[in-house]
């Protein structure tokens, strides 16, 4: 018969097993399509409207080899592509106009009352998440979030040094409409193999966590305290 130690041995060994591959990204109960907001966004990064994601993918390479070859700055090709559109357009009307044609109807762009409401309001706890966060991390509350901060920062520093900022948004707009679709279609592969990651990374940070962080601030609140 065999022993309540061995029982629970097998039981951890089990649920330990079953930690990577129970792991999901997103959450059991959530689609990445409802994780995106089901709207007409999550349709283009999903390639549910392959033709606006391909002319996104398009439209994003010619960009950034404008930018990239001709080295004009950003402001300078911007004006000078509004003026050209705006000018095409203008013609056109007048063209229309002259020959008794009824122009093209272009939608009028208005924003309704709730939908700026409700961006302020989002748009309001955001900013006041990243106040309290910049709180404790100035005044030195939380230094784990101090030391998260310091990695990112840093990471950001490293990659910017390497490449301009032009290339950084065209690689995170090919990022974008690739990674979703990808991970919709291999999302268990995908979740199996970031479950076990996860799992050595929480490994890992615990060992870190105990020997140096919990250290450090201790040792910064008796400083503080003294």
């Amino acid at each position: 018969m065999e022993s309540s130690s061995d029982i629970e041995g097998d039981s951890d060994g089990r649920n330990e097993g079953g930690s990577s591959s129970d792991y999901r990204l997103l959450g059991r109960q959530v689609t990445v399509h409802q994780f995106m907001g089901g709207g007409k966004a999550a349709d283009l990064l999903l390639w549910r409207r392959r033709h606006l994601s391909l002319w996104v993918i398009v439209l994003s390479t010619v960009a950034w080899l404008i930018f990239e070859l001709s080295g004009l700055p950003f402001l300078s090709v911007s004006s000078d592509v509004l003026l050209i559109l705006i000018i095409i357009s203008f013609v056109h009307a007048r063209i229309s106009a002259f020959r008794n044609r009824q122009p093209d109807s272009l939608p009028e762009l208005v924003l309704s009352e709730e939908m700026v409401n409700s961006a302020a309001a989002s748009f309001r706890i955001k900013l006041n998440h990243l106040l309290v966060m910049a709180h404790d991390v100035t005044v030195g509350n939380d230094f784990r979030l101090f030391f998260k901060v310091v990695i990112c920062l840093w990471l950001l520093s490293a990659v910017g040094s390497y490449i301009s900022f032009c290339t950084l948004v065209y690689i995170g707009t090919i990022l974008s409409v690739t990674i979703p679709a990808l991970y919709s279609k291999y999302q268990s592969k995908v979740d199996k193999c970031c479950g076990s990651i996860h799992k050595q990374l929480s490994h890992h940070y615990k060992l870190v966590d105990e020997s140096v962080i919990s250290r450090l601030s201790w040792s910064l609140s008796k400083d503080k305290d003294s």
